[in-house]
């Protein structure tokens, strides 16, 4: 059995925009420096967070790689424009795609952005393949099937604590990354588990096979906790 520590809490949030979930992020965030800070121990639990996203696209640091112009181009599509404090270059999520946000303290698992990178990819690897479908990671970061990206990963820590995280294509609307290139990469396509299974996998399917993915790979025990969107206190009992 995990440590204490090693613990991870899962809530399934309802379908949300981009702006609300992040709050959500940020106040569990806020939860473990107020922790570190006061007590000199951070008490405040690591968790999952699972969304489906309204049609948005967010662009990363790197954002001076998207002007004015384009961003009101890409709002006209009908989707709204963030910029983010995560790794990467423009990205889009949707209805069809299942997004987890991970906030975790790495002093629980390792102080390692690579390794923590590293890890959300093999857990994606291993989540494709408990759906038949053969991934890969390449030098490219996200996960792959031959040359189309089935999953997104972007990432930001501060103080070790984690935010942002994956986007995992199930049966999003493809059409969505043909009015952009997907995290600035020429030349490669984007791709879906329902492409790749040929038959509808929808985001609630694909929940458990990550958790329990997760779980091996993180070396942690993961646990459903209150899925009330206005619950965000985690910490304590």
């Amino acid at each position: 059995m995990a440590a204490v520590n090693r613990l991870v809490f899962a809530r399934r949030l309802e379908k949300l925009a981009y702006q609300p979930a992040l709050e959500v992020q940020n106040a569990i965030v806020r939860q473990h420096l107020e922790d570190l800070k006061i007590k000199g121990t951070n008490s405040a639990k690591n968790v999952l967070l699972f969304y489906e996203h309204t049609p948005v696209f967010t662009v990363g640091i790197r954002r001076k790689s998207v002007d004015a112009k384009e961003k009101k181009r890409l709002e006209d599509l009908g989707a709204e424009f963030h910029y983010t404090n995560r790794g990467g270059l423009v990205t889009f999520h949707g209805p069809g795609q299942l997004v987890c946000y991970p906030v975790l303290n790495l002093a629980c698992f390792k102080k390692s952005l690579r390794w923590y990178v590293a890890s959300l990819e093999k857990t994606l690897v291993e989540t494709c393949k408990r759906f038949g479908v053969q991934a890969k990671t390449t030098c490219d970061t996200g996960v792959w099937v031959k040359d189309n990206k089935v999953a997104a990963i972007g990432v930001h820590a501060g103080h070790w604590i984690t935010t942002h995280g994956i986007a995992l294509n199930c049966n999003i609307d493809l059409g969505w990354f043909e009015h952009f290139t997907p995290c600035g990469i020429i030349g490669k396509g984007v791709t879906s588990l329902t492409r790749e299974t040929n038959q509808v996998v929808h985001t609630e399917d694909a929940i458990e096979p990550f958790v329990e993915s997760f779980q091996d790979v993180f070396d942690c025990s993961v646990v459903w906790a209150n899925t009330c969107r206005k619950d965000l206190k985690l910490n304590g009992s």
